[in-house]
């Protein structure tokens, strides 16, 4: 049995300390080897290895102040911020318990980034998607 690839779910409710230290990222992904299956309830109380969240203007500065210093602390290796009105793309992975930028892209950029190296996602879609809503 194949246990490689990941579980991505939309707006999870992670559990970094049972029913106190509650986030809900706008994406997270798991890899199956350190999750093999998905949690009976709501509750994740597996770190994430990656997480997205979507800024908006009622959101980035609760993305950005509370969130991203919670997502350190507990060790979530990757982060991605995307910006859907400035077409952006800003990829953050933990290094030494601190956020460092790997990562800044734009426009049509294809990007191969980590944890996804092995794909490359073509931001053009994403915003055409979201403007043709």
């Amino acid at each position: 049995m194949d246990r490689g690839g990941w579980w991505i779910l939309d707006e999870p409710e992670i559990h970094f300390i049972r029913d106190t230290e509650v986030l809900v990222p706008d994406l997270a992904g798991w890899r199956r080897e350190r999750m093999p299956r998905l949690p009976r309830d709501h509750r994740i109380e597996v770190v994430p290895d990656w997480v997205c969240e979507i800024l908006s203007p009622s959101t980035a500065k609760t993305d950005r102040v509370i969130k991203m210093p919670v997502y350190a602390r507990h060790g979530v290796p990757y982060l991605w911020l995307v910006d859907p009105l400035a077409h952006t793309l800003e990829v953050f992975a933990l290094r030494e318990e601190r956020w460092t930028v790997i990562g800044l892209f734009q426009e049509q950029d294809a990007v191969s980034v980590e944890p996804f190296t092995d794909i490359a996602l073509e931001l053009g879609a994403l915003w055409t998607d979201l403007e043709e809503s």
